[in-house]
Formats: structure tokens, sequence, C-alpha cells
């Protein structure tokens, strides 16, 4: 004779598990999801701006590259000269003061005035697939790899 009920009761106890289950995997995947991780921890250069590609005879010094620290502190390089300021994060709400700046003569085509220009506009980011892309809300300003890649 067939049992109802035991195989009703066997269903929830499946069930039970794969729930128990995909709470644990769903707190370790929020807990590699922390904004701030994504940010920190690489020293992020520079791979295109404003959707485009990058004309490297306008970082003769080197490609511009920012650095994200604990405590909202924020360095790089901007093609000429270094910067140390700080950033602000709430969620993918991103605000970024480059701050102080070294003054160095930056001879030639220089594309500097630019970075720090766009620095200011950013709002918000997305980081994919070792890929930091800056937003002024829908419009892409800069995207960075990280070192090395």
């Amino acid at each position: 004779m067939f049992n109802f009920s035991s195989l009703i009761m066997k269903k929830l106890i499946n069930l039970s598990f794969i729930l128990v289950f995909l709470t644990f995997s769903s707190c370790d995947s929020v807990s590699k999801l922390n904004p701030l991780s994504l940010l920190t921890g690489n020293n992020w250069v520079l791979s295109s701006l404003l959707g485009g590609g990058l004309d490297a005879n306008k970082f003769a010094s080197g490609l511009p590259f920012l650095n994200f620290m604990d405590g909202g502190k924020l360095s790089g390089f901007a093609g000429c000269n270094n910067f140390s300021g700080s950033f602000q994060l709430e969620g993918t709400s991103l605000n970024l003061d480059p701050g102080a700046m070294t003054k160095k003569a930056c001879g030639g085509e220089n594309a500097e005035g630019q970075i720090v220009n766009l620095l200011s506009q950013v709002k918000n980011f997305k980081v994919a697939k070792d890929k930091l892309t800056l937003f002024d809300g829908a419009k892409e300003l800069m995207s960075f790899i990280p070192q090395g890649n």
C-alpha cells in the first residue's frame, strides 16, 4: 500500500536541506561581493577613456592608475603627477577626490587634466571580470584593469 504522508515528509526533508544549503551559499557570496573588497588590493591601471581606446602618446610618463586603500584613502598617478586623496563608497555609489597632487611640469601632449576632471565626475562603478568601470550615472567615464593583467 502506498503511504502518501511518508512521501510528503521525505520531500519536506529534502527541501529543508536545499534551503539550508542555499542560505549558507548565499552568505558566502554576499561577503565576496563587499564593494570595498572589490576595489582595494589592486593597482588599477587605466584601460579606456570615455568608452574608447587609449592614445599611449598622451601618457609618455606611464598610464594613469588608482589605488583604493582602507579608511577611504585614494592614491594614484594621473599621467604626469601623483595624487593622494580620498574616496567615499556607499553601495555602488562612489565619489573620488584626488586631493593633493604633485606639481611636475608635464611636457608634450598630456591627458592628465582630462583624467583629473573625469575622476571628479565619478558617481558610481562596476567591477566585472577583473575590470573596474567608473561612471557618471549611465555614462562610462573610464575603465581600469588590475596591474599585470
